[in-house]
């Protein structure tokens, strides 16, 4: 037995040298922290694909662009100036002096507009753990204090959950993340898998609440060893893994392609009517639009061919093949991130339906497979470890992808799903959780937009783009710097998440800023309940542990897990359950739909009366404002904007930009693009069109189509010089318009560029 040979003079191990297991939304990994500072990470031990994401933690929760104290912008301090925004230096007040200003400030607007000037804004990715949900922390304090302004939806899926209940009856969250077919179910009956927008690990790296075993890659290895046959359709190669076939389709064309997929059904007689006549409604309201009855265009593998890049004879083999075995139609959540990207989602459940496959195990249409993680996980559902947001008296709210539009035209209609409303007039912003800098579509109209407000308050530990253009920032704690329970739906690991060190700075959790905030306006026994953090972190956990108890399942007590760190719970679903659309199958009367009619609508009379020409009554191919096919000189490239692979959106971005070379972000293009611009790997390059321009740094590659080019989000928005983002943020290019008047989503990749060597 042989032994490694001893140091002669060790380095004795600190005596506070703590290692522990904590969770965040890209997974569970070991903390080891000395001096009061964390100084490594390391993978834990039951992920067979760990995230490297936590490696840059120790240098990003230290880092110096920390919010070490309460600061008020020196222009709103001294004269509410708005202009600063961005600009202006900002004056460290003591907590209850900036506390003290803050609370005037709201209660002022509330008295003065109401609390319908207000605008509640988070986006809910700040922390894993429950209680320290900053989403759940300022909606509960707005509340508390008379309501405010909220948002529907994502940017992620919102127009897909404006529009999916009008098609199956149910909420697309209901449906994504509880109602499809488990990877057991798809490994096990599914022969073809047909992905439109792939199926990427990494995206499927994170998750909300956490994701503690990544195997994504290992399903698909799987897959691969029993011949199921993987269709990736999409711009880009690595959208799915190895092994996959990869048509290299045109963005913003997936609905035409579906369209000839579903003519070729319908003109070899492969259509299954049966299914349609008892599932469906609308299919003859939808079939003379689909064979050119209705429009003198009939939907065939040539008429789609020139708008989405594929082969007509590759088509035809593609849908006679879908008809042949059990195929699942997959659908990534970035089709819908474009403008009409309702129609993509619909045609993908007439397709399916058409097939006949729609409730068949392993077969029909799926959502969102690989866009985080824990889709495709069937678990046992414990309820609890939810803070109560408290009602909201307000009821306004907007699409949440709208706000640029919101706060620069108060008062003015817009459409919504069936409604049209008035813009509110805001007059106060309160941020915690989230970076709209980073997320939203055209940063610099936004930027514009941003200085309509009286006053703008943020939440956040760091320095980001929307701190700096706040009026008052409280430095907040990361979910290093406090304990918390981490849980979700999709997993069935239990964490205890330990305060690792003690705050930064002085930095202050989220509820004891709001605590504050509220005792100063009178109505902090609302908002506290009389409880601290650990007071309510038992009473959540209590409730928790009562929903397992209810179930059969045993759940440690609190200071079990506390003792433990982390338990594994006996939640997974064996054998998985099956979907409500399997339900419907087998008994379409009883289990009817919760649509109109009761079943699957491939034309909807709902949509049809709202009588919007963006989105009318049957999915449709409708030519976007900006695609390939209406390239021009001045930007002939189409620019996806997918989500990056070394961080969560922008967070840690502050120590990930300090490394070499990692800032400009990469730009994947395709060498018959490059070369005659001039462009090799590794160069700079500018990327740029009306709406503004990013450096970048050039990646030269076949994996992506010919006249695409991709560009990760996650660069902080920069302090731009000449108007040029430093940083590579592609939302300083992106199109800051609705999906449509139906979904009001995100529509960030429509969007035209041209790239060019940086002078």
């Amino acid at each position: 037995m042989s032994t490694s040979p001893t140091p002669a003079n060790p380095t004795p191990a600190s005596p506070d040298r703590k290692t522990r297991v904590t969770t965040s939304h890209w997974g569970a990994f070991e903390v080891t922290t000395e001096g009061g500072r964390i100084i490594s990470t390391a993978p834990f031990a039951d992920d067979p694909d760990p995230s490297a994401i936590p490696d840059i933690l120790p240098q990003a929760v230290h880092h110096r662009s920390r919010v070490a104290r309460p600061s008020i912008r020196r222009g709103w301090l001294e004269s509410r100036d708005r202009s600063g925004r961005g600009s202006d230096d900002f004056v460290e007040l003591p907590w209850d002096e900036a506390l003290d200003i803050a609370a005037q400030e709201i209660d002022r607007i509330r008295k003065e507009h109401g609390n319908h000037a207000i605008f509640g804004g988070s986006y809910g990715w700040s922390s894993a753990g429950r209680f320290h949900h900053a989403q759940s922390q300022v909606h509960r304090f707005l509340n508390s204090i008379g309501g405010y302004v909220a948002s529907f939806g994502s940017y992620s899926t919102g127009c897909a959950q404006a529009i999916m209940p009008h098609v199956f009856g149910v909420t697309f969250l209901r449906y994504l993340y509880n109602e499809q077919d488990s990877w057991q179910t798809i490994a096990e009956n599914t022969e073809t898998l047909v992905m439109f927008g792939g199926i990427n690990k990494k995206n499927a790296q994170v998750s909300m609440g956490g994701i503690t075993r990544h195997d994504t890659g290992t399903w698909f290895d799987r897959f691969h060893a029993k011949g199921m046959r993987c269709v990736n359709i999409g711009p880009q190669r690595r959208d799915a893994p190895e092994g996959c076939e990869w048509l290299p389709v045109r963005p913003g064309s997936d609905t035409a392609l579906m369209l000839a997929l579903a003519f070729v059904l319908e003109q070899e007689g492969l259509t299954d009517h049966a299914f349609l006549d008892r599932y469906t409604v609308g299919f003859e309201r939808f079939r003379p639009y689909l064979m050119g009855e209705a429009d003198g265009m009939p939907k065939t593998p040539e008429w789609a061919s020139p708008i989405c890049g594929v082969d007509p004879d590759t088509i035809r083999a593609l849908a006679r093949r879908m008809a042949s075995t059990r195929t699942l139609i997959t659908v990534a959540w970035s089709l819908q991130r474009a403008e009409h990207g309702e129609q993509p989602y619909w045609m993908s459940a007439v397709l399916a339906a058409m097939l006949g496959q729609i409730g068949l195990p392993g077969g029909g249409v799926g959502y969102g497979y690989g866009a985080i993680g824990g889709i495709g996980k069937s678990m046992k559902s414990l309820r609890g470890m939810t803070l109560d947001q408290l009602q909201n008296p307000v009821g306004t709210f907007i699409p949440v992808a709208r706000i640029a539009d919101m706060l620069a035209n108060p008062g003015v209609p817009y459409d919504f799903n069936g409604r049209r409303e008035p813009y509110p007039d805001i007059r106060l912003v309160y941020w915690a959780g989230g970076n709209p800098f980073h997320h939203h579509q055209d940063l610099n109209r936004l930027s514009e937009a941003w200085k309509c407000p009286e006053t703008v308050i943020v939440n956040e530990p760091w320095w980001t783009a929307t701190a700096k253009r706040a009026d008052i920032v409280f430095p907040a704690t990361t979910s290093f710097e406090r304990e918390d329970i981490g849980r979700t739906d999709l997993d069935e690991y239990l964490f205890n998440m330990p305060a690792m060190i003690d705050p930064v700075g002085e930095a202050r959790d989220d509820y004891d800023i709001f605590a504050g905030l509220a005792e100063r306006m009178g109505d902090g026994a609302r908002f506290t309940e009389g409880r601290s953090s650990g007071a309510w972190l038992r009473h959540l956990y209590d409730g928790y542990r009562a929903s397992g108890a209810a179930a059969g399942i045993e759940v440690p007590s609190f200071d079990e897990l506390r003792a433990q760190n982390w338990v594994k719970l006996p939640i997974v679903q064996e054998p998985p359950l099956p979907s409500f659309l399997a339900r419907f199958r087998a008994d379409p009367e009883g289990k009817a739909l919760n649509t109109p009619s009761g079943r699957i609508e491939i034309f909807s009379e709902t949509v049809d009366s709202f009588g919007y020409a963006d989105c009318p009554g049957h999915p449709a191919w409708l030519e976007p404002s900006e695609w390939l096919g209406k390239a021009t000189p001045q930007t002939p490239l189409h620019l996806v904007s997918p989500q990056p692979g070394d961080k969560l959106h922008s967070q840690l971005e502050s120590a990930l930009a300090d490394q070499p070379d990692a800032r400009p972000e990469r730009l994947l293009i395709h060498p018959e693009d490059a070369r005659p611009r001039g462009i090799a790997s590794g160069d700079l390059v500018l990327v740029r069109n009306a709406r503004g321009a990013a450096r970048a740094r050039a990646v030269v590659t076949e994996d992506i189509r010919i006249g695409v080019v991709a560009l990760p989000t996650g660069a902080w928005y920069g302090d731009a010089a000449e108007n040029i983002d430093p940083h590579g943020n592609p939302n300083v290019l992106t199109r800051d318009r609705g999906t449509s008047s139906l979904g009001q989503g995100s529509s960030a990749h429509t969007t035209l560029v041209e790239v060019g060597p940086l002078a």
